[in-house]
């Protein structure tokens, strides 16, 4: 009986839930993997890129986008979607300009974004946006950095450091053991592609970095700057194993020398 409650986004299951609103978050679940990272003095936003086809122009597939001169916005999901929000994102940005003379805060144009999906949660005829957004940048006459997320079902939320599409939870509990405050530039960039790593198996390759500072200029990382700290995390982590080893090798070789001496000192026979 509970099955058709899902067919309807305005009706309510009886134990309060929305399953319109649900199936979008499964769609954002199967998305590609976005992280946002606030260091002291940067935002950084990594995604997992799709592996382009061999004919398929690769400037054309995006999950960054820039909303305004100092925000920007990555999704997971619905790449249709995400399109859509953009514009409409952009659209408000312009328009707060025109209207008050100030660009948008962060915060701003994080709550609009937020309304636009509440607004397809309570309507009928329309389907909920099958996306969720990690939305950075600095505010005007500010250097402290922004990180928001959205949800399809039209909640936001302020954080230090965040993921969202596939195998987020993982993601997410590797940056709560990883992340530190006021981190570096170089250290945000390296614990946002670290964490990227616990999840893309290809390695650099299908890894974007975006890096915003302070004045609000943006930075996308090339290829081969991703590929060194590729590099340098992997070395790191050699290094650590072999540590690893050597202590265990160390504990186990104490563990056979302990046995010996108490074997030594044991009762003879007569």
């Amino acid at each position: 009986m509970s099955r058709s409650y899902d067919r309807a986004l305005t009706v309510f299951s009886p134990d309060g839930h929305l399953f319109q609103v649900e199936y979008a978050m499964e769609a954002v679940y199967k998305g590609n993997c976005c992280v946002g990272l606030k260091g002291k003095d940067v935002v950084v936003l990594g995604v997992e890129k799709k592996t382009t086809l061999q004919l398929q122009d690769p400037r054309t597939v995006r999950k960054v986008a820039v909303l305004d001169d100092h925000v920007l916005m990555a999704f997971a999901g619905l790449t249709a979607d995400g399109r859509i929000l953009i514009d409409k994102a952009r659209i408000e940005c312009q328009s707060h300009r025109l209207t008050v003379e100030d660009p948008v805060t962060i915060e701003y144009i994080t709550r609009h974004v937020a309304g636009i999906f509440q607004r397809y949660t309570q309507s009928g005829g329309v389907r909920p946006f099958g996306i969720a957004c990690l939305i950075i940048g600095f505010d005007p006459h500010d250097t402290t950095p922004r990180l928001y997320m959205t949800e399809p079902s039209g909640i936001y939320s302020a954080w230090k450091a965040n993921a969202i599409g596939k195998s987020s939870k993982t993601v997410r509990e590797f940056l709560e053991k990883n992340f530190k405050d006021d981190m570096t530039r170089d250290e945000s960039v390296k614990l946002t592609v670290k964490s990227l790593l616990e999840v893309v198996q290809t390695g650099a390759k299908n890894i974007e970095i975006s890096v915003m500072d302070s004045t609000g200029k943006v930075t996308s990382l090339e290829l081969p700057e991703i590929e060194a700290i590729v590099s340098e995390i992997e070395r790191e982590k050699e290094a650590e194993a072999e540590r690893k080893r050597s202590r265990l090798a160390a504990t186990a070789a104490g563990q056979a020398a302990m046995t010996a001496r108490a074997g030594d000192a044991g009762p003879s026979s007569s």
